[in-house]
């Protein structure tokens, strides 16, 4: 067994690495769609749009399609796993400890932006925001990505190795 049994999987995430980009354009310039987090006190820094996976969801990418349309009225296409990032993480968010050696496990997946509408925009981030939520388009370029704070940090390093791989998840050949 290892160290599995020693650390349980107590909160799971699904974020979208969400391009928008021109189907029939594969090669052409593409963005990434970020929400820029500002709270009271804090430095700025940029999220994937997503969330936790809730009970009544029925899988991961139901939770993904779900937080997307929550955070930016957004609908997604193409939506493909990319990345895996596990954390520690010990207490529920009510404040709750978890387990002393919990993890989270944020399921990242490379989509295609099908439509935006963020006056569609609905829930928690949105009725009761902990300071800004701005949607922004950043170039899906190493640059781009290295601009600002993305975070996870792991999530920015991997992008920024990752531009044309990540682009290739999207790829009409790949399944």
């Amino acid at each position: 067994m290892g160290s599995a049994a020693h650390r349980p999987v107590v909160k799971r995430t699904a974020r979208a690495i969400l391009l928008d980009l021109d189907p029939a354009e594969p090669h052409g310039p593409a963005s990434i769609v970020l929400i820029k987090r500002t709270r009271p006190g804090c430095t700025p820094y940029w999220v994937t749009p997503g969330g936790g996976v809730e009970p009544d969801d029925a899988s991961v990418v139901d939770a993904l399609r779900r937080e997307v349309d929550e955070e930016i009225g957004g609908k997604v296409a193409d939506v493909v796993p990319a990345f895996v990032d596990t954390v520690a993480h010990h207490h529920h968010d009510d404040g709750t400890l978890a387990h002393p050696h919990g993890v989270k496990v944020q399921h990242f997946f490379v989509c295609r932006l099908d439509s935006m509408d963020p006056a569609r925009r609905h829930g928690p981030e949105v009725e009761q925001p902990a300071g800004e939520y701005e949607i922004v388009r950043l170039p899906f370029t190493r640059e781009g990505v290295t601009s600002v704070n993305v975070v996870p940090p792991s999530l920015r390093a991997y992008l920024a190795a990752n531009i044309e791989g990540v682009r290739a998840l999207l790829a009409s050949d790949l399944a």
